[in-house]
């Protein structure tokens, strides 16, 4: 009796004795994340968040990133620098921030008229997008991981209506990333202002029109107070994945086992970010309506208009920029191939549910 309850115990005391000494190979760290989000935008931050937090329980508390709200240690358009400089040893955001620094940043969070998020997701994760992106974040001292996913953003408040691209001259508007680029095409002059300081631009007449995420977010910046015309669809950014940005060298130092806590936390965060996006977008929008705001369409003509735009952008720059090229080559094959098999299945039945529920 004793000998097989001796027998029993020695694996569940070799397996007790394994896991410290695991753990105990593993060096504890303490890392800082800057946010280009204010901490008020409790879905974007509130992602940073989230990452953390699961980074932190996968190992047991012994590889902690804490997160700083844009400002408290850098201001928003400033975090690439910092992980760059490794000032801090992470950052979260988007991409299209940094265009400035090249327009292929963009190409990693959203470019106008490109994939949606499933596409998105599908390309990074499964079709060599990260390989892809992380090949050209070298040259900026990062590495990269997707970390959020916003879905399909709104086409930005306006104080007047937009019926022509002659409407759109020489308006003064916040629009990220190579959606301004096209919008510049068409006359309108775009302004990068971070997230934090959007609302008072706006209301102070700096700006004339907005372009953010969508109506939960936007309602919270209380956009809906200065501009009353509300449009859709959201062309220039059919989804727009965020990252955590990591300073190169920190991240190739991290043990495998931190890496992979890191990847599963980034993914865990982009489905728990667009869950929670597609849960309050709904809400927020009936409140909006039923607070005043007014839905507009973009005529079909204009969204023409920004369509033969972005692709003279996209063929101008593709012929100075090689790593534009090539990941833009790979994003647009892949999203047509993609609509091949989706126009059939996915697409399909939303059509059907729209048109059955209408009746």
């Amino acid at each position: 009796m004793q000998r097989r309850i001796l027998m029993t115990a020695a694996p569940i005391a070799s397996a007790a004795l394994a896991a410290p000494a695991v753990a105990q190979s593993l060096p504890p760290l303490r890392w800082r994340m800057t946010s280009a989000f204010p901490r008020n935008l409790d879905l974007t931050y509130g992602a940073g968040e989230f990452f953390c937090r699961a980074v932190g329980e996968i190992t047991e508390g012994r590889f902690t990133i804490t997160q700083f709200p844009a400002g408290e240690i850098v201001g928003a358009f400033q975090a690439m620098d910092a992980v760059q400089q490794g000032s801090v040893e992470a950052a979260y955001s988007g991409g299209l921030f940094y265009v400035g620094k090249d327009p292929a940043f963009a190409l990693s969070a959203a470019v106008p008229f490109m994939m949606n998020p499933r596409q998105q997701h599908a390309w990074m994760w499964q079709a060599g997008g990260n390989a892809m992106l992380n090949e050209f974040f070298k040259r900026f001292n990062v590495h990269a991981v997707p970390c959020g996913q916003t879905g399909n953003q709104w086409g930005g408040w306006f104080r007047r209506e937009i019926r022509t691209a002659d409407d759109l001259r020489g308006l003064k508007m916040r629009v990220a990333g190579v959606a301004g680029n096209v919008m510049q095409r068409v006359g309108v002059v775009p302004q990068q202002i971070p997230p934090g300081d959007i609302y008072p631009a706006l209301e102070r007449g700096v700006i004339d029109a907005v372009e953010y995420i969508g109506p939960y977010d936007d309602e919270k910046l209380g956009l809906n107070r200065v501009a009353r015309f509300y449009y859709y669809p959201g062309w220039g950014e059919g989804g727009t994945v965020f990252h955590a940005f990591f300073n190169l060298d920190h991240w190739n130092a991290l043990p495998r086992a931190y890496k992979a806590a890191v990847e599963v936390a980034s993914q865990a965060a982009t489905l728990n970010m667009m869950a929670a996006y597609d849960a309050r977008n709904p809400e927020a929008i009936m409140r909006l309506v039923a607070n005043g705001t007014q839905l507009r369409g973009f005529s079909s003509e204009l969204v023409d208009t920004l369509y033969r735009s972005a692709l003279d952008f996209y063929a101008e720059t593709s012929a100075q920029n090689a790593a534009f090229k090539e990941i833009l080559d790979s994003q647009v094959a892949f999203r047509d191939r993609n609509y091949q098999y989706h126009q059939v299945a996915d697409f399909q039945f939303d059509a059907m549910m729209l048109r059955l529920r209408r009746r």
